[in-house]
């Protein structure tokens, strides 16, 4: 037997560190504020939690078997996540994206080995869930299907991770959670955990201000398909983030910190710096849902490709 042992890349998933934001310590002087860093998982997003409980559920169930092609609906990370775990568990993957996804998410897929099908980038993700639902009932037996919006392994990925780190990493003394809404995963089920720990932690949830917006992975609720395991009677308060200021703390956060973060999180911390005038005092957690590398061509930090 060799003597060292290792990990696989898998068991990375999960326990991200909490990172002090201090670029609003200024205005906001008695407000901690942290965020968790989830682009230090190992497909480089929060999706990571939910693509890999929702995968090994159904591989405990027996919905999952090796003949089958792991198939989904995503805006780019779910689909990098499923990619990634496809590759390191031996599935074929086959994903319906938006036909303007950046790039980088793009490459991503394509370099785990993923197969991809594009929809039509005037409909957003919701053109997605449309195309991999007709694909998926024209050969059932074919797919397996996550389904990332409806399966309540997403939000209990956050339940069980997420949210029970939170409350541990900042020792309970958490007041406020801000999350970004797209499959409402990370919000539905931190929020969850957080309020059963400490009714009195208030919890925001966050979108676009508008359906049309350049916010990849958010969804505006009002007019789009609204996720099956979403849950807005957990939100205290929900908060409309329009694009451009969204970018700009995205970029403020890169120079004055050194920490690239996307659209997202640009959008989470819009709405953090918003609570944090009106509260005074207290202890913030968010959410940096994925880094910034991955939207490089997108112009997010001021440059893009032509």
């Amino acid at each position: 037997m060799h003597p060292i042992r290792g990990e696989g890349i898998l068991d990375r998933i999960g326990a991200t560190p909490l990172l002090r934001i201090r670029i609003f310590e200024r205005e906001c002087p008695e407000v901690a504020i942290y965020a968790k860093a989830e682009f230090m998982n190992p497909g480089g997003s929060v999706k990571d939690r939910p693509a890999l409980r929702m995968i090994e559920e159904a591989e405990r169930s027996g919905r999952l078997t090796p003949d089958r092609i792991i198939t989904d609906s995503t805006s780019g990370n779910t689909g990098i996540a499923y990619a990634m775990i496809g590759a390191a568990k031996g599935y074929r993957v086959r994903l319906v994206m938006p036909g303007n996804v950046s790039d980088e998410r793009r490459e991503l897929v394509n370099a785990y080995g993923a197969e991809t099908v594009f929809s039509d980038p005037m409909e957003g993700s919701d053109g997605a869930i449309r195309t991999v639902r007709a694909m998926v009932a024209e050969d059932p037996n074919r797919y397996f299907m996550p389904d990332q919006y409806n399966n309540d392994a997403n939000w209990r990925a956050h339940y069980d991770g997420t949210g029970a780190e939170i409350w541990e990493q900042t020792r309970g003394t958490v007041t406020h959670f801000v999350a970004g809404l797209g499959t409402s995963g990370t919000f539905v089920g931190a929020a969850r955990r957080l309020k059963e720990l400490n009714a009195g932690v208030r919890c925001i949830s966050v979108q676009p201000s508008e359906p049309w917006h350049g916010l990849e992975g958010l969804k505006h609720m009002a007019t789009s398909i609204v996720p099956g395991i979403y849950d807005p009677a957990l939100a205290d308060e929900d908060v409309g983030i329009d694009t451009e200021p969204a970018y700009a703390v995205a970029r403020e956060l890169a120079r004055a910190e050194g920490i690239l973060a996307g659209h997202s999180s640009g959008a989470a911390l819009c709405a953090v710096r918003d609570i944090a005038r009106r509260i005074g005092q207290g202890v913030i957690v968010t959410v940096l849902a994925d880094g910034g590398d991955r939207y490089l061509s997108t112009g997010l930090y001021g440059s893009r490709r032509t």
